[in-house]
């Protein structure tokens, strides 16, 4: 069976960057770009020219080796030539070698943002399409709000596509601008556009998020005929984001029917390096990646119940539906008071840890269970408890004793008259039979203050003896809190997620009715796990 050429188009660096809280720099841009060119995808859209200076500036200097760079903008507006249209002139001035025009395609925007006729919007569709291909590029439709003006007015939603088609546009995208069509409606409206006269292979979809079906939207197109797919990475986009197509691309190329229907160009390198390229994203993002993300997140094969850990000890297909290193990811056996001995031996496996003595396993799993109880989760703190377990099997060094420590803080008044306050944390340890103290402020460089915890965290990393040199490159990059009991007897656990130059990330826990006590807690696992990793 021969499989159709299936176009993968992505628009995280213009739709994306519409999320809320998302503006990328121009090194950004240049940055994701390659990585998408690294995957496979067969467009990039690369931003608006002319719009602002970032995507401007990108266009100036983006290259790629694979995908087809395209600039994005919008058709010409009424009363003027395309020839004569400055914002249409900005986009062909970018030079790429592709070009999407998105347009009205629903009678109602065109009246209403636009308030022109009908007529006059599809002479605007056909007149931009037909400058874009006189200049030797290749064209592409947005028809916006597509689906909803197919619903109030189809023959006009046809008439527009099929003016773009005619004019030379390659592809026609219908997009579901608004996220609230149904999959069954979009393969619906999909199969009525091609049998109006626009081939499928002409055809893309784009698709957003706002009732979480996005991708099952694109399948369903896809699945209609449309042989493009437009999304970004992670599922960015503007309200509640666009197709994911760091979901959809390992569902069409490991999924049946999709992988024997269908050839998206991604490589199996490139599949293998989706996870990474995901988790990149949201580290240039300054976001926490979402561990429940499909295929590339933190627990996407993680196996909590002690049934399910036994069972994938035997085999993983048994609760895997495909092996994570096909995409990049890693198998996790997590900890907690669900767990049992199968959960316990995997975990420790993978820490290279001893597994043969039952009765310290079992004494493990119980220390465990009694201190979750107190408000510990080693479910999400795994250094933490690979810390336990080696204390529990007598393979913990002692490399340093906290003695003591001390945290204040005090509000002021500075000069320009406004209230400040300044953190000043200090820590005593015994390293190597030598006590040490150590004194830190948590003002910055800029003068702001960052807290106790991180006046803690400076204090207790200022002078580790022997070990300071292996603890230099280690940064706090999340901190998490949350209360488990309430009223007066309130316990407090804090999770922090720290990381190294070497790309490592783990994660410790501390508990204490005192939030500064259980910052310190962790903070301490944190730099003991990697001191065991790297002596």
């Amino acid at each position: 069976m021969t499989r159709a050429k299936l176009s993968l188009y992505d628009t995280t660096l213009r739709d994306g960057q519409q999320t809320q809280g998302v503006q990328f720099s121009t090194a950004e841009k240049q940055a994701i770009a390659a990585m998408l060119d690294t995957l496979g995808v067969d467009y990039i859209e690369g931003g608006w020219p002319g719009a602002n200076p970032t995507d401007s500036a990108f266009f100036e200097t983006a290259q790629t080796q694979h995908a087809t760079l395209t600039a994005f903008g919008m058709t010409k507006r009424v009363g003027r030539s395309a020839e004569n249209d400055d914002v249409l002139a900005a986009v062909l001035n970018a030079g790429t070698p592709a070009v999407c025009l998105v347009g009205k395609t629903h009678p109602f925007h065109v009246d209403t943002a636009l308030g022109c006729t009908l007529d006059e919007n599809l002479e605007a569709i056909r007149a931009s399409i037909a400058h874009v291909t006189a200049q030797g590029r290749e064209a592409l439709f947005d028809a916006e709000h597509f689906f909803d003006g197919y619903s109030a007015d189809p023959d006009y939603a046809i008439a527009c596509a099929t003016t773009a088609l005619d004019a030379g546009a390659r592809w026609i995208v219908l997009c579901d601008t608004n996220g609230g069509t149904m999959p069954g409606r979009i393969a619906e409206v999909t199969r009525a556009v091609i049998e109006a006269g626009v081939p499928g292979s002409h055809l893309g979809i784009h698709t957003h998020n706002d009732t979480e079906q996005a991708v099952a939207g694109s399948l369903a197109a896809v699945e209609a005929g449309a042989r493009q797919i437009q999304g970004t990475l992670n599922g960015l986009g503007e309200r509640c984001g666009n197709a994911n197509l760091t979901a959809l691309i390992p569902t069409l190329v490991l999924k049946s029917p999709y992988r024997e229907m269908f050839d998206t160009g991604i490589s199996t390198d490139g599949l293998a390096d989706l996870t990474r390229i995901s988790r990149k994203l949201d580290d240039i993002l300054n976001r926490v990646p979402r561990r429940e993300a499909a295929y590339v997140g933190a627990s996407a094969f993680a196996h909590k119940a002690g049934l399910h850990a036994s069972a994938i000890a035997k085999n993983p297909a048994t609760y895997e539906h495909i092996p994570p290193e096909t995409v990049g990811n890693a198998r996790i056996i997590p900890m907690s008071n669900q767990a049992g001995l199968s959960n316990l031996r995997k975990r420790l496996e993978g820490a290279g840890l001893p597994t043969d003595d039952t009765d310290a396993l079992r004494l493990i799993l119980d220390r465990i269970k009694t201190r979750e109880d107190a408000g510990y989760s080693y479910d999400t703190a795994q250094a933490s408890f690979e810390l336990l377990a080696r204390e529990a099997l007598g393979q913990l060094p002692d490399f340093f004793e906290v003695k003591r420590y001390r945290v204040t803080v005090e509000r002021r008044k500075n000069k320009y008259d406004q209230v400040v306050s300044l953190s000043e944390a200090v820590v005593v340890v015994k390293v190597g039979g030598e006590k040490k103290l150590s004194v830190s402020e948590s003002m910055d460089a800029e003068g702001t203050d960052r807290g106790p915890v991180n006046a803690l965290a400076k204090a207790l990393t200022k002078d580790l003896g022997a070990y300071q040199d292996l603890i230099e490159d280690i940064r706090l990059v999340d901190f998490k809190v949350r209360i488990t009991q309430g009223g007066t007897e309130a316990v407090t656990r804090v999770i922090i997620d720290s990381e190294d130059d070497k790309g490592r990330r783990w994660s410790t826990v501390g508990v204490s009715a005192n939030i500064v006590d259980a910052s310190f807690e962790a903070l301490v696992d944190a730099i003991r796990w990697k001191l065991v990793q790297d002596t």
